[in-house]
């Protein structure tokens, strides 16, 4: 076969046979297929699409491309979330700890900054000492010594996707639902998963804005993963707003840790939590009905069982063994700490999310291209929510940034994402779920 007929196959809308996919696959893990030919093919996805079997065969394809772990010898159920990212999303570093200390493994396979998103890796890259991408066996012995591990992917676990994530990051092909589908399962298949909860959003600062959009990617992933062998499930939610105060590495880590210890804690955060951990509980079958998975999900954060799990995973895989005691001593701090004042008065009606979103990256806090280094120290505090009461002496979010110069340059952008006028409507969390 020839990479070059197989993307012009695909360019026309041609379907592919999964040998085909296969090749390209395998092609990707070896080097064989170059990566002009890998953004090409991307591309012609892009723009042409896949069938649900060609997105099957390329999900399993991905999978294939490395080991595939076996968590047989634990002595509970073993799932995890995905989130398709979003501003100010830290969920995974309070809903891990928490679903393992209602019993439930949770493996979690995490990816870096993907477009204006920032990525779950990329926070735990500014806890010093903590080793995101360990060896298998280290990613073992902490899952079942904890209850859960997030890690991201090892040169091991789906290295076809590892490549790929990183060009379509630079290529504008992030949006497309068989590739997203793709790269989201292939990790997560690859984990050994016995259940799979989707937290797919939707709004301005979400991949996929429209709820339509949303749908049909939730519809895709639930499918692709079902009819792989994994029960799966997909909550559709809120992507307006940041979802926590915090949109930065260390400083979404510094929420999640105030977040765990009861120091403060944001209610839509709080809320996705609750509801995607509750899902994850039933699909563990660990919980009877959705009140009552709730009330375990709840009982795990209020008592503190969920930030000791956050604490020794933390230890477990290199980081200080006091690390949510001394959050503050041991997280990255930018040079320049200001607040961003609002310009005029009333409530903030909308916000540009993604606009939050590329602020952060314009502070260094993300990357333009796949190479880039972060500043994990960098970006926005104390970010104003919808329905915020606002006027010219009243800050809109507090700015941490390397120099006075990227302090004024970008608190301009983040003026601009922001809208004030009459007080909206208390919008929803969570929008539907979706069921395979």
């Amino acid at each position: 076969m020839l990479p070059q007929e197989i993307i012009r196959a695909k360019r026309e809308g041609e379907v592919l046979p999964s040998d085909a996919i296969r090749f390209m696959v395998e092609g990707l893990t070896s080097g064989a297929v170059s990566e002009g030919q890998v953004a090409a093919f991307a591309m012609a996805i892009f723009f042409r699409g896949m069938s649900r079997d060609e997105a099957v065969a390329l999900t399993l394809a991905m999978r294939d491309s490395g080991s595939v772990l076996d968590w047989s010898h634990l002595d509970g159920p073993v799932v995890d979330k995905h989130s398709t990212g979003g501003v100010g999303d830290n969920v995974s570093l309070m809903l891990a700890p928490a679903v393992a200390a209602c019993g439930v493994y949770v493996p979690m396979i995490s990816g870096r900054g993907l477009g204006h998103t920032g990525g779950t890796l990329d926070k735990f890259d500014a806890i010093p000492g903590y080793k995101s991408q360990p060896d298998l066996d280290l990613f073992r012995q902490v899952v079942r010594d904890c209850g859960t591990a997030v890690i991201g992917q090892t040169a091991d676990l789906a290295p076809a996707d590892k490549r790929l994530y990183a060009i379509r990051d630079v290529t504008a092909t992030v949006e497309s639902i068989p590739l997203i589908t793709a790269s989201i399962l292939s990790k997560k298949l690859a984990a050994g998963l016995q259940g799979l909860v989707l937290d797919v959003k939707t709004g301005t600062g979400a991949f996929m804005a429209s709820h339509a959009d949303a749908r049909a990617l939730a519809k895709s992933l639930v499918e692709v993963a079902n009819g792989a062998g994994v029960r799966t499930t997909a909550l559709i939610t809120d992507m307006n707003e940041p979802l926590a105060s915090a949109a930065g590495n260390a400083l979404e880590v510094r929420n999640a840790v105030h977040y765990l210890t009861d120091a403060a804690r944001d209610a839509r955060l709080h809320e996705i939590t609750v509801a995607l951990g509750a899902e994850m509980l039933i699909t563990a079958g660990r919980a009877d009905g959705v009140s009552a998975a709730r009330d375990r999900i709840e009982t795990a954060i209020t008592s503190g069982r969920a930030a000791e799990v956050f604490g020794r995973m933390v230890a477990g895989l290199g980081g200080p063994t006091d690390f949510v005691e001394r959050v503050d001593d041991y997280l990255p701090k930018a040079t320049v700490v200001r607040d961003v004042l609002a310009e005029g008065e009333g409530h903030v009606s909308a916000i540009d999310t993604r606009a939050v979103g590329i602020s952060v990256i314009e502070l260094g806090g993300g990357r333009r291209v796949a190479s880039d280094p972060i500043d994990l120290s960098v970006g926005f505090s104390h970010l104003a929510g919808l329905g915020t009461r606002l006027d010219a002496n009243t800050p809109l979010a507090r700015i941490h940034a390397r120099s006075d110069a990227d302090a004024d340059r970008v608190s301009e952008l983040l003026r601009a994402a922001y809208r004030l006028g009459d007080k909206p409507e208390p919008a929803a969390t969570v929008y539907e779920r979706v069921d395979g």
